[in-house]
């Protein structure tokens, strides 16, 4: 037996002996009937789920999985028989970790780690995942001889925007370092024990269940996901015992490559377990396994640029500058002009610059030009500025239009940040990411309140209010074409969306005139026109060339959609949609549910349960994902009555919609405050009581045609 194999089966087994101990000890505490589950998840166990198909409830259900995994290790001198044996070390940390929430709580409370991901989360990555704004997944674990050696490395992969796990030592040796850790850092901390290395293999792995529509129990089928579609790594650093090899062995079998910072000599597995010493060359060793291409994006500015700061909070105590709405003129405005109107990087600032006053106004107004430059893409393009203020590490936006609120840390202000670097950023970005219609942009910026107010109201505000004329005289039936949406089939392969002037993208990012632009922008890219042909039936929004260009998208996963109906042939869904409509049969209507609400519904399933029977690409008649703005939509399951079906919402996207929700049902049914008709947790989520409730209310929907 080679050394390699000899050390998997080592750790494998010292996992398998400790995940049976504790099992044990587990039903002799509490009883085989204790429940047992990790927090806000659908998928119960996910690795035991998504390779076996058990749903792990009870610590009563986890004797019959200890005995599966001992069934991998086989001990047999093979490295394919090895890796199963490194999948044994996955479901058993899997296990160890799942018996920490046994006792109730949350074990990770006094920890530096957050433990296990929630799904929630790993719905809200989808969307960077397939745009490349993640563009991979590495995890970090050990803990480095040097402590400069990994926090370097956790840099340059926070630099280049991947999300990074880290395990072990060397979660202090980074925080120590300066690394600025969190999720809304991309810098994420698990937890010190090595079997915490779980919480990310799970997030691979539903992902598999929650995009891509693998079946639990279909191992085959998960493993060729994971090697294919989602891009992560493992680096190691410090000496290696047999249960990071283990550990490491299950990572490769799910086809993530290993790093490791020690000579393995002929131990060494080409394009899946590498040595690299050479900590400068750990990074790109990394990236090169996993084929991951990182877009560099050159910046004369002396702070780093990258989507892992787009998260940064600042707050007031860190806080240099403020240019603030309430306090100050804002606007944020692209204007398209004539080529000849133009000097390309022409940049003029007009006021007090970040050291010169505190509280500054900031009006940010860029002038575009180009051959095939649209009017329709200003918004577009404007709409950009909130990410790429963001990327500029010690920089906080929110807002847009004429609401911004930006914040500038002591920390940037000190590197030497000023209000120049913000026009050189819209400048570069721009001219990067919209090259196929910008020949020429200049920006200019002011800060002098007296002249931005002026700018503010004679030229950025009747520009807005043009555009939301324009915006709001958008009909689906106005338009003589929709576009598809792919951009989520690098991980949901059968899905695709129809992007409507009244129906966006369910992911909320994705509208008529970005997906206008992204075609204009690359004509053989995920948004493709259909033209409107062939309506078999203008009730349920269903056409001849939707169907046709959907079956081609989908490589005939889906052969028929309608676009204003949940009850026939639904959209699909690829799982980073923002809420889900679902049928509540008692009261005969639908709830909506958001994805960062946590609790039950009056349909007896969290978000997490709904989400489960949605995403992946398939049809499921009676629920549909969708975007937050979709539900105050004219087109909003109209096929089934349209918003007069809504009978439950929570409250936090009840306030969030409300307003657009009520101005609908005035309009098309002269409801008024129809939003009152509405109930949410604070009400109730029982169906019984939500019925006798929307009686009482006298909600319409108790008078309209059965659903079924």
């Amino acid at each position: 037996m080679s050394v390699l194999t000899d050390l998997i089966y080592g750790g494998s087994n010292a996992v398998a002996g400790l995940t049976e101990g504790a099992v044990k000890d587990a039903i002799a505490k509490y009883g085989p009937d204790h429940p047992v589950a990790f927090p806000d998840t659908a998928y119960y166990f996910p690795t035991i789920y998504a390779a076996t198909g058990v749903k792990v409830k009870t610590l009563g259900d986890l004797p019959a999985c200890v005995e599966v995994l001992k069934s991998l290790i086989t001990g047999q001198e093979d490295l394919g028989q090895a890796l199963n044996a490194g999948l044994a070390t996955a479901v058993g940390a899997e296990i160890i970790e799942g018996l920490k929430w046994a006792a109730g709580g949350d074990p990770y409370a006094q920890d530096s780690g957050i433990g296990f991901v929630p799904d929630p989360v790993i719905r809200s990555l989808g969307v960077p995942l397939v745009t490349g704004d993640i563009p991979g997944v590495a995890v970090v674990l050990g803990k480095a001889e040097d402590p400069a050696d990994v926090v370097k490395v956790v840099k340059d992969y926070q630099s280049k925007g991947l999300l990074t796990f880290l395990v072990g030592d060397v979660i202090e040796q980074c925080l120590e370092g300066g690394v600025k850790a969190g999720l809304e850092y991309r810098v994420v901390p698990l937890g010190h024990d090595v079997t915490s290395v779980i919480h990310v293999v799970t997030v691979a792995i539903r992902a598999a269940l929650i995009f891509g529509n693998v079946q639990p129990g279909d191992l085959a089928g998960l493993l060729e996901y994971t090697k294919k579609r989602v891009p992560a790594f493992v680096n190691t650093f410090g000496p290696i015992d047999a249960v990071v090899v283990s550990a490491g062995a299950g990572a490769i079998a799910l086809g993530f490559p290993v790093v490791v910072d020690i000579d393995l000599g002929s131990e060494q597995v080409p394009g899946a377990l590498e040595s690299v010493c050479d900590h400068s060359q750990t990074v790109a060793k990394s990236l090169e396994l996993r084929e991951i291409k990182i877009k560099v994006t050159e910046l004369p500015i002396p702070v780093a640029f990258a989507a892992a700061f787009e998260g940064e909070i600042i707050r007031k105590a860190d806080m240099h500058n403020e240019c603030w709405s309430s306090k100050n003129p804002t606007a944020e405005l692209v204007v398209m002009r004539e080529l000849s109107e133009v000097e390309d990087h022409k940049i003029t600032i007009i006021g007090p610059d970040l050291d010169q006053a505190k509280d500054l106004a900031l009006v940010t107004f860029v002038e575009v030009a180009g051959k095939k430059m649209q009017v329709d893409f200003e918004s577009v393009i404007e709409r950009k500025f909130h990410a790429w203020f963001n990327y500029m590490e010690g920089v906080m936006h929110t807002g847009q239009r004429n609401q911004v609120r930006v914040r500038v840390s002591n920390a940037a202000f000190d590197a030497g940040l000023r209000i120049r670097d913000f026009a050189e950023v819209l400048y570069v970005m721009v001219k990067n990411e919209f090259d196929a219609v910008v020949d020429k942009c200049q920006v200019t910026i002011i800060t002098d309140p007296a002249q931005a107010e002026t700018f503010r109201d004679q030229m950025a505000m009747p520009r807005y209010t043009q555009r939301d004329d324009r915006l709001a005289s958008m009909t689906d039936e106005s338009v003589d074409r929709y576009y598809t949406c792919i951009l989520c089939q690098s991980f949901a392969p059968a899905h695709c969306c129809v992007v409507t002037p009244e129906r966006l993208g369910l992911c909320g990012a994705v509208s008529w005139l970005d997906a206008k632009a992204t075609n204009e922008l690359d004509p053989n890219g995920p948004c493709q026109p259909i033209f409107k042909e062939g309506c078999i039936d203008e009730r349920t929004g269903r056409f001849e060339s939707v169907d046709k260009m959907v079956k081609e998208a989908t490589h005939g996963a889906v052969e028929k959609v309608t676009l204003y109906s949940i009850l026939e042939d639904p959209m699909t869904s690829c799982g980073c949609f923002e809420c889900i409509c679902g049928i509540e049969p008692m009261s005969n209507g639908f709830i909506v549910v958001n994805r960062e609400y946590k609790g039950m519904t009056p349909a007896g399933m969290t978000f997490g349960e709904l989400a489960s029977c949605t995403g992946g690409g398939v049809q499921t008649p009676g629920y549909m994902g969708h975007g937050r703005h979709f539900i105050s939509s004219k087109k909003f399951i109209a096929a089934e009555g349209g918003i007069e079906r809504i009978v439950w919402m929570p409250k936090e996207l009840k306030d969030d919609v409300g307003e657009r929700l009520n101005a609908t049902a005035q309009a098309l049914y002269g409801i008024e405050n129809f939003t009152d008709y509405v109930a949410d947790e604070t009400i109730t989520t029982d169906c019984e009581e939500l019925l006798n409730w929307l009686t009482e209310k006298g909600h319409p929907v108790l008078a309209m045609e059965p659903l079924m």
